[in-house]
């Protein structure tokens, strides 16, 4: 047992568990964390997350779990970002025409799949989400995406502060260095939500199939 979880051990370690209608949220995977000419470019991390990612959307689609989408859409002065447009330069990857704010090679939302577009870091904030969710009867999030420290964490937060039970898939989440990557995990298993593998994931998604149909 590693120190910090030995400090932990005891203390935080409880288990919230999967709901019994989850929504798989895919946060961000836009293209400027794939090109090598922005400076959000995030390298492995993101590629593997990407491609863990599509796995789960696929195994969530077949069992009748809600699939939604997020994406950064700036005005195109960046005004609707505010302070987090002033602090994150980065950010005008995502002003409108630039391609980085396109979503990645690879993953294109489906008709049936819902889109939130955001201006800061949490899914939540700003956002129907929250109402959209309870109105489709979902009591837990599945959350992917990046990046891990930023946008994930920020939107872990603030689902669990409107009382859905919350999941990470700590393969399908990313960020451009492993230190804060695991850093976040380690923090949003210990306070807000519960940090799993791909496995149990699927496990659940395969558990799940042929019986939400029948609850919708």
């Amino acid at each position: 047992m590693s120190g910090a979880a030995e400090n932990y051990a005891g203390v935080y370690d409880r288990s919230v568990g999967f709901g019994a209608r989850p929504a798989l949220l895919l946060i961000d995977f836009a293209q400027a964390y794939y090109d090598k000419t922005c400076p959000l470019f995030a390298g492995a991390g993101a590629v593997s997350a990407l491609a863990a990612a599509l796995e789960l959307r696929a195994a969530a689609r077949a069992a009748g779990v809600p699939v939604i989408h997020t994406r950064i859409a700036l005005h195109p002065s960046g005004i609707d970002g505010g302070r987090f447009f002033e602090k994150a330069a980065p950010l005008e990857a995502f002003l409108p025409g630039r391609a980085t704010a396109e979503f990645a090679e690879g993953l294109v939302p489906e008709d049936d799949e819902l889109v939130v577009s955001k201006q800061y870091p949490s899914a939540f904030f700003g956002t129907s989400l929250a109402s959209t969710l309870t109105a489709m009867g979902c009591d837990s999030v599945i959350l992917t995406g990046l990046t891990t420290s930023g946008c994930v964490r920020a939107s872990c937060v603030d689902a669990m502060s409107h009382g859905f039970r919350t999941l990470v898939v700590r393969e399908a989440c990313g960020d451009r260095h492993e230190g804060p990557h695991a850093a976040n995990l380690f923090d949003m298993n210990a306070k807000y939500a519960d940090v799993i593998g791909m496995d149990a994931c699927l496990a659940e998604f395969a558990k799940l199939g042929g019986t939400l149909s029948v609850r919708a």
